[in-house]
């Protein structure tokens, strides 16, 4: 049975957009994925920590808002080194669309995520993206489809999958269904609280052979230094790169790991 925490998170965030639930007729989707493994490889080669850089015009868990062209955001962040991006496609909390997700992903060449609240097969044919998120928490629901199903029919249309967790029981489901990226999201999304100390506990249950992304919560370099020294491959960050200039937060987060090391050579 679902929590009734995670029932009122899912009210809060799916429910109120019911055009996530159309079951009009779209065309299926046949997607040319931009490898999101490749990528944060090709970022870690050259020295950077792979960040998943995040656009997100709003969120009710920050005060700010930018009304800035995405389009230009985002080349911004590819660079300040960005290894891809994640672009929200949900209007009513978010402010995102999935014309900004489309605009973003013809404007680049890094991988890009569909970040929404994906519970039904209708919504992956909405728009284009290289990997599109799946929140283990939100199918449990009633009428929400099943993640195995879910994660099969997003591959079978080209997409890659990051499904997201927040519990060691979470990581559990979504190794059954067949998870390749599993993200571990720091905050609980129904009490919208933060805690770091999430992806240290639920790290360690997942298989090495597992592309592993901390979401949420990381804001500086010791953030980004605790979640790699955690197990993280990558980082998905939102509020930290939007709140100021997305070129230079991009930049400082990506060197962080590199900065650290140099300063603790040089005093040793």
């Amino acid at each position: 049975m679902p929590s009734t925490q995670g029932s009122d998170a899912y009210e809060r965030y799916v429910l109120d957009n019911e055009d996530g639930f159309t079951d009009e007729f779209r065309e299926r989707l046949d997607v040319d994925a931009r490898s999101l493994p490749d990528a944060l490889a090709a970022s870690e080669a050259a020295g950077r920590v792979p960040v998943v850089a995040e656009i997100k015009p709003t969120s009710p868990t920050t005060d700010c808002e930018r009304t800035d062209d995405p389009v230009a955001l985002a080349e911004r962040m590819v660079d300040g080194g960005a290894a891809a991006l994640s672009v929200l496609t949900e209007p009513d909390h978010f402010g995102g669309s999935t014309e900004t997700l489309a605009a973003v992903r013809a404007a680049v060449d890094v991988p890009v995520l569909r970040k929404d609240f994906v519970v039904r097969e209708s919504q992956l044919d909405a728009v284009a993206a290289d990997v599109v998120l799946l929140i283990v928490r939100f199918l449990d629901e009633p009428g929400t489809d099943d993640l195995a199903d879910l994660v099969a029919a997003a591959r079978e249309r080209g997409f890659q999958v990051l499904v997201e967790t927040h519990t060691a029981e979470e990581v559990e489901r979504a190794l059954a269904a067949g998870a390749e990226i599993i993200g571990v999201n720091n905050r609980d999304l129904a009490a919208l609280s933060v805690d770091l100390g999430t992806f240290e506990r639920v790290a360690p249950t997942v298989p090495e052979n597992v592309t592993l992304i901390a979401e949420s919560g990381i804001g500086t370099e010791n953030d980004v230094v605790r979640m790699r020294e955690a197990g993280a491959d990558a980082l998905l960050v939102g509020s930290a790169v939007m709140d100021g200039d997305v070129r230079e937060n991009t930049r400082r987060l990506a060197a962080a790991t590199a900065a650290t090391e140099t300063t603790t050579e040089d005093t040793t």
